[in-house]
């Protein structure tokens, strides 16, 4: 990793470290994932992406035909 140095107003980064301690992290790590997330790579979209990939062989679906029933049998009363 490579180290970014930040200049911030004073009272912003008070209020930063408020909230990284109430969420349970760090400034550190909440710019860390703002910038991945600004690059597009966001741990939120990397778990997506697994677990579109981990449900694809998982054999559930339509089956061979597809669905067999229509929207208006789903609803008939």
């Amino acid at each position: 990793m490579t180290n970014v140095t930040l200049t911030v107003d004073e009272e912003v980064l008070r209020r930063a470290r408020i909230r990284a301690l109430e969420l349970g992290t760090s400034v550190n790590a909440l710019v860390r994932d703002y910038l991945a997330q600004l690059a597009g790579r966001s741990t939120a979209a990397e778990g997506i992406a697994e677990f579109f990939g981990a449900t694809r062989g998982a054999g559930a679906g339509s089956g061979p035909e597809g669905r067999t029933w229509t929207r208006d049998e789903l609803y008939d009363r």
